[in-house]
């Protein structure tokens, strides 16, 4: 891949509890210098001046996912009242593991109520999941209305995106939504071997040395 066409799958990424507003700002002229389609941060963050062309993306019920579905709903529609174009949600895996596929497409479709338009990635957490729930779990947010699915927060011990996660769940959606793949990936190869399986955006918080690496 093109540098160019790769940074326009990034979602450049700052999620660290101890980052600061003036940690913000960087990553937003950072964003514009290396043309990433977006920057997520943190919904406390918001709202942040960004560069023209450079969208705005926070997260929702990050990093566990273990809230409530009403407190969900409101923390995504407070955070695209306060300028978010895209919230990346975190699905209750409790309700995955015990099978109430039903309750996680509520879930999902609650949240896509709250942001209207803006779109709406669903975080799985695929590394923590079996091949049959995370095909579950994606044909939930299909059915509840999600723009993307997205592999991982980063933050969970059973780790983030991998190849085989992202080939399936790109098989499940069948391009009818888009697949983000984040966690762990810290090189253009990591980046290209993802895209190589399917998916149609990135979260990373190695932006620049992954795109240094890249030629344009």
């Amino acid at each position: 891949m093109k540098r160019k066409e790769l940074a326009q799958m990034i979602d450049h990424t700052l999620l660290k509890p101890e980052a600061t507003a003036v940690d913000v700002q960087k990553l937003a002229q950072e964003a514009g210098q290396l043309g990433t389609y977006s920057i997520c941060v943190s919904p406390s963050q918001l709202p942040v001046e960004v560069p023209a062309g450079v969208h705005v993306a926070t997260v929702c019920g990050f990093p566990s996912g273990a809230v409530a579905p009403e407190v969900k709903a409101f923390e995504a529609g407070h955070a695209v009242a306060a300028g978010a174009e895209e919230v990346d949600m975190v699905v209750n895996l409790a309700f995955i593991k015990e099978g109430r596929f039903d309750a996680t497409e509520d879930e999902i479709a609650g949240v896509k109520k709250a942001v209207g338009d803006a779109v709406l990635k669903v975080i799985i957490e695929s590394a923590a999941l079996t091949d049959a729930e995370i095909v579950a779990t994606c044909q939930a947010a299909m059915r509840a209305g999600a723009n993307f699915v997205k592999t991982s927060t980063g933050f969970h011990p059973a780790g983030g995106a991998s190849e085989h996660a992202v080939s399936l769940m790109a098989k499940t959606v069948e391009g009818k939504l888009g697949v983000k793949a984040s966690g762990g990936i810290r090189t253009a190869a990591d980046a290209e071997k993802m895209v190589a399986a399917g998916a149609t955006r990135l979260g990373l918080s190695a932006s620049a040395a992954i795109l240094a690496e890249m030629t344009d």
